[in-house]
């Protein structure tokens, strides 16, 4: 261990010539950042953007497939419940957001 004073000026001096390296050492996670973004929260934020484009052109009388796997033909529209009619004379009431959604018309009949 050693006191001297130009010891100790030459450990600062290397402390001081490693500060500008603290970009460098950011510059991973801000890249790991930008990727995350458009890999992961651009797409699903553009696959909501038209969920809920989908759900507000809910018509009635479209077919449609719910979340739980449930097919049906839309009886009845509310602000935020359908009515989807799965059988003849049964129907049930979904929120509009569970609407997975719309198959083209006439597709209920093949299954």
């Amino acid at each position: 261990m050693s006191f001297f004073i130009s010891d100790a000026l030459a450990q600062g001096e290397a402390a001081v010539a490693t500060g500008g390296d603290s970009f460098m050492a950011l510059l991973p996670l801000v890249l790991f950042a930008v990727v995350f973004y458009f890999l992961l929260i651009r797409p699903q934020a553009k696959r909501q953007k038209e969920h809920t484009k989908m759900v507000e052109a809910l018509a009635k009388g479209d077919e449609v497939v719910t979340l739980g796997g449930i097919a049906g033909r839309i009886a009845d529209l509310g602000d935020n419940f359908i009515l989807v009619e799965i059988a003849d004379g049964v129907q049930i009431k979904v929120r509009r957001q569970a609407v997975e959604s719309v198959m083209p018309k006439g597709t209920l009949k093949d299954l």
